[in-house]
């Protein structure tokens, strides 16, 4: 029986320059960890374009696509978010979100060997004045997950870019820390409770795919996970900051990815 599931997030930055090194890196650090559920944000796929199999190609991924928009100005090619799993979907629940970008979030029922796991994947509004958009996005998407979660044993979890600060209103509800429209809801910051410590950035200038928007510094990527069972199960173990280094001047994506690692032999042992 598998200890622990393991988990990473993600975005891609779609195709942009320089694509075929860039998912050459993505795809390399993928074999490196390993994961078994992966979320990808700013996927690309349709009329001449897969960008889930110029990363996954040749690997036993099973893999699953919501489009949030049009690729524009590429008709016939959708943008949306993407889920990897190691084990077969057996189930796929998707939503748009309200905003006037165009948002969405994919959730799949993963058949992993300790049972069910309920898996989300999204990405919300980009703009850093858009926090209150970005607040109705994540009750939408909460009580989304919970709809398609609710019966699982195992805690839910969701990843993806919120383009939001963990003093954000919007981070700060998914962690219980406030309420919203007079809803609350409670999931774990994996890099708050197992990470190194350190701010944890996943938008740096560190990489030079970030210095041309002059944006600040901040982490905005996250893997959320729900309250873990009394005998541990669901328990956060791990949590790193990956695809965040250059080989040859290229770097994998404009963001860092996050990974984790989380308990999965509590009752089922």
């Amino acid at each position: 029986m598998i200890k622990t599931i393991s988990v990473m997030t993600l975005n891609v930055w779609n195709d942009q320059a320089p694509w075929p090194e860039r998912a050459g890196l993505i795809r390399e650090e993928i074999q490196n960890l390993e994961p078994d559920l992966i979320g990808f944000q700013e996927v690309l796929r349709g009329e001449g374009v897969d960008l889930l199999d110029d990363i996954l190609a040749g690997t036993s991924y099973h893999r699953d696509f919501v489009e949030a928009m049009e690729s524009w100005p590429r008709p016939g090619v959708g943008a949306g978010n993407a889920i990897a799993s190691r084990w077969p979907i057996m189930s796929r629940a998707e939503l748009i979100l309200p905003n006037d970008e165009t948002r969405a979030v994919l959730c799949c029922t993963i058949e992993s060997p300790i049972g069910p796991v309920c898996f989300g994947s999204t990405h919300l509004n980009w703009r850093v004045d858009h926090g209150v958009i970005r607040e109705r996005q994540v009750v939408a998407l909460v009580d989304h997950l919970s709809s398609v979660c609710d019966s699982i044993e195992f805690p839910p979890i969701l990843v993806g870019d919120f383009n939001a600060v963990p003093e954000s209103a919007e981070i700060r509800y998914l962690k219980g820390l406030q309420s919203i429209d007079g809803k609350s809801v409670y999931l774990r910051d994996a890099w708050a409770h197992a990470g190194d410590g350190s701010e944890g950035l996943t938008w740096s200038r560190r990489n030079p795919y970030v210095t041309q928007w002059l944006d600040p510094e901040r982490r905005i990527d996250y893997i959320f996970v729900g309250l873990p069972q009394p005998d541990g199960l669901g328990e956060i173990l791990s949590c790193k900051i990956v695809c965040a280094s250059e080989h040859k001047g290229v770097w994998p994506s404009d963001h860092f990815g996050v990974y984790a690692e989380i308990q999965a032999d509590g009752i089922h042992t």
